[in-house]
């Protein structure tokens, strides 16, 4: 038996929103527990959480590892920002560092802290991957179960990762976007046959004042049809815009969520580099939950 410590903290939440859940299990050591362990306590907690952060801190080095209920997963955008607000918000040396570098995978991720200034972290997304097969967009509104007409414009349709294969959708409207019902399954077979991890919907319309798009993501590889707040999607989303030559990289809001009046939010940033500009996602991260996890 293995007594683990635990928290459930929302990520992205704005006002009265609920923010995306991530359980975390602090580790003594990457090898603290095995895969199939970590795999067994994500299944364990499904319909509590989507996702599940394992970190640990080992001298310098921290590392974060994310499972779903059905698989791990590269890389999670509300669980690093869950994780990371909380260890630099509660560790006297990390708080007073302008940047944290961590480990996901083979990759390092930086950490803004901005926990003074926004109550917020931001982080380093990976670097985009644009893909260059796009599923027909007849196909995309059918999984989506769209009315027709309902994409603004096809040729905006792009598949873009930063961390995640993202399907990134144009929507006439905030009523298109929060009417919009997929089946969770029709959807998840679609994207198994296109590669594709998770879908972005987005419309320039908006219910808060301040804030440039609203989105919604849905991810039923993973075992859940949406996802009310996510880092890697949104910026995905963030890549797109800056190819397209949509946005400047200055700081933006993101609504998300089924909820007009009181949705998530994720903020949007981009560095000035004059190669590969880095898009930053930001939020903050709330416990609800604190306790011990015990593993038999």
């Amino acid at each position: 038996m293995q007594r683990l410590r635990y928290k459930k903290i929302d990520a992205f939440v704005y006002g009265r929103s609920g923010g995306n859940p991530a359980g975390c299990i602090y580790l003594d050591t990457p090898e603290m527990l095995s895969p199939d362990q970590m795999q067994q306590i994500a299944r364990e907690m499904a319909g509590c959480v989507s996702e599940v952060v394992f970190i640990s801190r080992e001298d310098d080095t921290i590392t974060l590892r994310f499972f779903s209920a059905e698989c791990e997963v590269a890389f999670c955008g509300h669980g690093t920002i869950a994780a990371m607000h909380d260890l630099i918000k509660n560790d006297p040396d990390l708080l007073r560092k302008p940047i944290v570098s961590i480990q996901i995978g083979d990759q390092q991720i930086l950490i803004r802290n901005d926990i003074a200034e926004e109550d917020s972290v931001f982080v380093s997304a990976p670097l985009p991957l644009t893909l260059g097969t796009i599923p027909d967009p007849d196909a995309v509104a059918a999984a989506l179960k769209l009315p027709p007409g309902e994409i603004t414009d096809p040729a905006g349709i792009s598949v873009v990762s930063a961390g995640l294969v993202t399907l990134i959708v144009p929507l006439r409207s905030l009523a298109t976007l929060l009417g919009t019902r997929p089946d969770s399954q029709h959807l998840k077979e679609f994207c198994i046959r296109h590669g594709i991890e998770i879908v972005l919907i987005h419309t320039q319309e908006v219910a808060s004042e301040g804030a440039a798009y609203r989105t919604r993501v849905f991810a039923p590889v993973f075992g859940y049809l949406e996802d009310p707040a996510t880092g890697s999607g949104n910026a995905a989303f963030g890549y797109h815009l800056l190819a397209n030559g949509s946005w400047d990289g200055k700081m933006i809001r993101i609504e998300q969520g089924r909820s007009r009046d009181n949705p998530n939010l994720v903020r949007l940033v981009s560095d000035s580099s004059e190669k590969q500009r880095t898009v930053y996602f930001g939020g903050n991260g709330i416990v609800r939950i604190e306790g011990e996890y015990i593993l038999y």
